[in-house]
């Protein structure tokens, strides 16, 4: 039985007055045994191995509730487009040409930059989900996946079997570190009869539904000339809310749409960088979060973003939300729960998210011994106003170290970026010459 002790400032996510300036957290095989101040560790407890990171703040690995992890093939192919020209004339005919294992290698390439950001879970959305499952298994990270799901394409019959495949081979993988869900892509992609026979099986297998909502004017005006109503509403109406729902955006909402989320216990991945880029809008996420709304942070693809650094998505989401509303919106220490337990409780995982004895041992290490984290007078806001990928220092999923003094352990850089490469410009060949 594998036994590690960290030493360092602790910050658990534990409630906002938690913090341990000389702390420590005894890990036991994928758990916590115990977290707290120096000198707290159970008696009897002998460990393997003492990582000692004095200057370092550890916390929980952050949560990605929302991206496209093989789209980083397609990071800075197609900018500075609004979000309907973007997929419709860029990124639909770019994924036409992809091949599964030019999906493999980027999200492989996706997982090289979560892991080296602090990112240990995503909730990823997209095609060819088991070479997606492979890479996630081969990474070493969590990771909950959805098959996207376009039903008014010519294969959506074809891909909704395929997230039934999908849960029945991978769901419970890499000893509970892979679960899935069924990914309706959007109201405006999927019919109705569609949309209630996903329905039907995510709730026949017991697992959740992950879809866009309410993204862009464009959206609500399509579902509002089809159907009279919002897209929240219609998706109330088909009955597709009531069990786990993860709902990517959520930009445009009526009070009546918010009420509906709340009531209905969906969770929401706030994306605030693509938002922002694809120029859909700001997310009303003070007023969700006072509903009660369950929230996480999310990434989106490296396409619409183009990174996957949730610091960054982080600093963005609570500046959004000052310049919507005011300079006391969405303080930091909400934003970093946002990034942690909110996304643990938005896709429904009950045991990461924190730092607590019995949750899984998903750590990672901020290297805070830098000229931009002096002076020291709040931790939470060096955090979410100031830290970027580029200060994370380890990192850890079930115990197993996946990072350490800033190298990966499970992957091949050089590798996974020289195919990634290889892969995107041959398909950037194929459609421009």
């Amino acid at each position: 039985m594998a036994k590690i002790l960290i030493r360092a400032m602790v910050l658990p996510m534990t409630g906002p007055d938690s913090f341990y300036p000389q702390g420590e957290i005894a890990i036991e095989n994928d758990r916590i045994v115990s977290v707290g101040a120096y000198g707290s560790v159970p008696t009897g407890f002998i460990p393997d191995r003492i990582l000692e990171l004095p200057n370092d703040v550890v916390m929980p690995g952050l949560i990605n509730t929302h991206t496209h992890a093989a789209m980083t093939l397609l990071r800075s192919y197609a900018d500075d487009l609004p979000l309907m020209p973007w997929l419709k004339e860029k990124v639909w005919p770019f994924e036409e040409k992809l091949t599964e294992e030019d999906i493999y290698w980027g999200t492989a390439l996706a997982l090289c930059e979560m892991i080296r950001s602090g990112t240990t879970t995503m909730l990823d959305m997209y095609a060819s989900m088991d070479q997606v499952a492979e890479a996630v298994l081969m990474a070493g990270t969590r990771a909950v996946l959805s098959r996207g799901l376009i039903g008014n394409g010519p294969n959506g019959k074809r891909a909704l079997e395929e997230n039934i495949e999908l849960v029945q081979r991978y769901h419970g993988a890499g000893a509970g570190r892979i679960s899935i869900m069924f990914g309706p892509h959007a109201p405006y992609t999927c019919s109705a009869e569609y949309l209630r026979s996903v329905k039907v099986e995510a709730d026949r297998l017991g697992v959740g539904i992950h879809i866009h909502v309410a993204e862009t004017e464009d959206e609500i005006k399509i579902i509002q000339e089809q159907y009279g109503k919002t897209p929240v509403q219609w998706l109330d109406e088909l009955g597709l809310f009531g069990g786990h729902v993860v709902a990517a955006h959520c930009v445009h909402l009526t009070p009546e749409d918010m009420d509906i989320l709340a009531s209905k216990r969906v969770c929401v991945a706030h994306n605030a960088e693509s938002n922002m880029k694809l120029s859909s809008g700001t997310a009303p996420i003070t007023e969700l979060r006072a509903k009660g709304v369950i929230l996480g942070l999310g990434t989106d693809s490296a396409s619409s973003n183009n990174n996957l650094d949730l610091f960054g998505e982080m600093r963005s989401a609570a500046f959004q939300q000052k310049l919507k509303v005011n300079s006391t919106a969405l303080p930091a220490y909400e934003v970093l729960e946002m990034a942690t337990l909110g996304g643990a409780q938005t896709l429904g995982l009950e045991d990461v998210g924190m730092l607590a004895p019995g949750f899984k041992a998903d750590i990672i290490s901020i290297d805070m011994d830098q000229p931009h984290f002096y002076p020291r007078f709040s931790i939470p806001a060096h955090l979410v106003y100031v830290a970027h990928a580029g200060d994370v220092r380890t990192v850890m999923v079930d115990g197993k170290l996946l990072m350490e003094e800033r190298k990966l352990l499970t992957m091949d850089v050089g590798k996974v970026c020289q195919e990634a490469e290889t892969r995107a410009k041959r398909i950037n060949v194929e459609l421009n010459g």
